[in-house]
């Protein structure tokens, strides 16, 4: 206890530095602001700014990250109650009670609810990073190479069974995404391979110019397309911001089931916001006497939700920080961005850079802070973006962005590269590939590729050192378990009902 609390006060002293705090500011700024406009989401924000991180110092760089990640859950309730548009995905089961009582003229309870479950359950998700960072540490270090390659086996498992769509589809993306990763040099002889003879390839493919263009480009033409120009935005009115003692008395227990239930689904691979935000307004709904009232501005159905998708936001830096393994497709993003600067995600975060991993962890309580006194102020500010058109903001987006992936190594065939993965991210999504499973498989492909040969080395070539040693049996045991459940028919079925968020 005494160590946990010294560490929390090294972790208290890194991220109240003025640049630090600065950054955690203008994170979580940014990712109200991208939580608040529709269609473009916290996956493609953070792949847009990765060329700003390289400029920045490594803790820095991933708080102003980690902040638009979880600031960015709390603005799209903002949007959710007051115009019934959900500016993130996490947020669209907010829009089914949240904007009910916005039309009541008890839009400011509902904001203030989601406020105070948002915060109440960052604090409590933060302090189970900090409590399970340690033993989850201890236990990844007792991991050698084939342990680690199973786990990644694992990792990109359950990214197959908990994608949407046919797993068919989710498997090629990873296969996709693997071998996306092995353009470049050989990373034992050094020999080029599939770099087709042009010396920009010879390197590899940025992770920057395939996150960007998959995500980024892709989301901003799948917008366009539907020809969005002004929203017509409802005054919903704010009197009485405060709550009353029975809202307060009625949330409490579904905020904390909320939190409870997104903290658990963030840590599971394949888990995260969207999945909390939907398992927590069903769950309340099977627990109420009254069933009957949500969706009709029921004040549970604003809290359980807002609860869960902050906890699941936060929660899900635990497998990243402790293992090395990205439990969803915006975790991805933070293992490239830990990458670029030259950390290696694992356990040797925490033994090897303590402020890295505590000063991001510090940083989560300040941002939480941070976001509930200065978005309530800023609501009416947030409603007007939204009367911004269309067709002005995201021209402005992608020369921004073509000028951030210029700026990384001054190529102009990076820039090419980016409109290629657009367009490529484009066709996935009308043709109903699911490009989250591509980029794990890419972020994991060099990590799985290094362990695998590092394991074979050590075992001269023995290919059943996987099966005979027991975690690394366990873990692939389990990765099979998984991917058989997935296909069998019956179960296939009922997992592409779960999925339809229609």
């Amino acid at each position: 206890m005494f160590e946990l609390i010294s560490n929390l006060g090294l972790g208290m002293s890194v991220a109240v530095t003025p640049t630090n705090l600065m950054l955690c500011v203008i994170g979580v700024l940014v990712g109200t602001l991208i939580g608040v406009l529709p269609g473009i989401g916290p996956l493609a924000t953070i792949a847009m700014l990765l060329p700003i991180t390289f400029g920045l110092p490594p803790v820095g760089a991933l708080i102003m990250l980690a902040g638009i990640y979880y600031g960015s859950q709390y603005g799209g309730s903002t949007t959710s109650i007051l115009v019934n548009i959900p500016g993130e995905a996490a947020s669209v089961v907010t829009t089914l009670d949240g904007h009910q009582m916005a039309l009541q003229g008890r839009a400011g309870p509902a904001l203030a609810i989601a406020a105070i479950g948002s915060f109440f359950a960052g604090c409590v998700a933060t302090v189970l990073v900090a409590a399970l960072g340690g033993p989850l540490t201890s236990v990844a270090l007792l991991f050698g190479p084939a342990e680690y390659f199973a786990l990644m086996v694992l990792g990109l498992v359950f990214a197959v069974v908990l994608a949407k769509g046919s797993i068919p589809k989710a498997i090629a993306m990873i296969l996709l995404g693997l071998m996306a990763s092995m353009v470049g040099s050989d990373i034992e002889t050094g020999q080029s391979r599939m770099s087709f003879d042009l010396p920009e390839l010879a390197d590899g493919i940025s992770f920057v110019t395939v996150a960007m263009g998959v995500f980024g480009y892709a989301e901003i033409t799948r917008n366009l397309e539907h020809g969005s120009g002004t929203r017509n935005v409802i005054n919903a009115k704010l009197s009485g911001l405060m709550p009353t003692w029975a809202d307060l008395k009625a949330s409490a227990g579904a905020i904390g089931r909320g939190t409870a239930l997104g903290s658990i689904l963030g840590i599971l691979p394949g888990g995260g916001a969207v999945i909390s935000a939907f398992a927590a307004y069903t769950f309340e709904k099977k627990m109420s006497k009254h069933p009957e009232r949500f969706g009709k501005g029921a004040i549970e159905g604003v809290a359980a939700p807002e609860s869960a998708n902050n906890a699941a936001s936060q929660t899900s830096f635990i497998p990243l920080l402790t293992l090395g393994i990205p439990p969803n497709a915006v975790m991805a993003l933070m293992v490239g961005a830990m990458t670029i600067h030259g950390i290696v995600p694992g356990p040797q975060v925490m033994t090897k850079q303590p402020e890295l991993f505590w000063g991001m962890i510090a940083s989560m309580w300040i941002g939480n802070a941070l976001l509930v006194i200065i978005n309530l102020p800023l609501v009416g500010i947030w409603v007007k973006l939204l009367q911004v058109p269309y067709r002005l903001l995201y021209p402005a987006i992608l020369i921004f962005c073509a000028i951030g992936v210029y700026s990384i190594n001054n190529s102009p065939f990076d820039v090419l590269l980016v409109a290629f993965f657009g367009l490529f991210g484009y066709w996935l999504v009308k043709h109903d590939f699911e490009p989250a499973p591509m980029i794990l498989g890419f972020v994991l492909g060099p990590l799985m590729e290094e362990n695998l040969r590092r394991a074979m080395l050590i075992a001269r070539g023995d290919p059943t050192t996987f099966v005979t040693r027991p975690i690394s049996a366990g873990l692939l045991a389990l990765a099979s378990f998984m991917l058989l459940l997935a296909v069998l028919p019956m179960i296939r079925s009922k997992r592409e009902e779960v999925f339809v968020e229609d």
